[in-house]
């Protein structure tokens, strides 16, 4: 019977945050926050608030692994507006690691020098090796834990270094989407602390 009891206990809440790939750029797989509003919200997803218009998204739902809810909001977003979008669901903690864990001097950085790429896997050892960050400076990036951490204090719009680690061929198999420094702080803070 306390085994029926326990396993019919809710999950803690957690507070999660979706990234989105590569949509609402150049006018193709236009994604409407407030319907992606409405998507997460559908999938029973609570407390839903997007920021900016580039695919990020945070939600409070029953703490569960990141990857089934990823693989979730994928489905319901190709059944939703016709075409697929990758997307990462990372959870406060993790975002809060990241955050914890760069290499950079974030707070004497601009947000537009400092990036993240976010990635669903760890990458095999030796896979970067190809894009040797000497060839590349002053632009630098250190790999972490399923993270690309990318500084190019010209931004990443000029950024040879970030071209070369886009490469389709480099990242094979693996969910990859970057991120500004502005924008993982502001998702640190929107995941952080209790979501009860």
């Amino acid at each position: 019977m306390a085994h029926t009891a326990q396993s019919r206990a809710r999950q803690p809440d957690e507070r999660y945050a979706a990234l989105l790939r590569g949509i609402n750029v150049g006018g193709s797989r236009k994604v409407p926050m407030a319907e992606l509003r409405t998507v997460l919200e559908g999938l029973g997803h609570r407390d839903v608030a997007t920021y900016l218009q580039s695919g990020n998204a945070v939600f409070t739902a029953p703490r569960q692994d990141p990857g089934a809810l990823a693989r979730a909001l994928e489905q319901a977003i190709e059944a939703h507006f016709g075409f697929a979008v990758a997307c990462l669901v990372l959870d406060g903690d993790r975002l809060a690691e990241v955050a914890a864990q760069c290499p950079y001097p974030a707070a004497e950085l601009e947000g537009r020098q400092l990036h993240a790429t976010f990635l669903s896997e760890q990458p095999a050892a030796g896979r970067l090796d190809a894009v040797d960050p000497a060839q590349y400076a002053p632009e630098d990036y250190r790999l972490g834990d399923r993270v690309i951490y990318l500084y190019v204090p010209d931004g990443l719009g000029r950024s040879r270094l970030a071209e070369a680690l886009a490469r389709p061929a480099l990242l094979k198999g693996i969910t990859a989407t970057t991120r500004n420094w502005n924008t993982v702080a502001k998702l640190v803070g929107l995941t952080a602390g209790p979501a009860d």
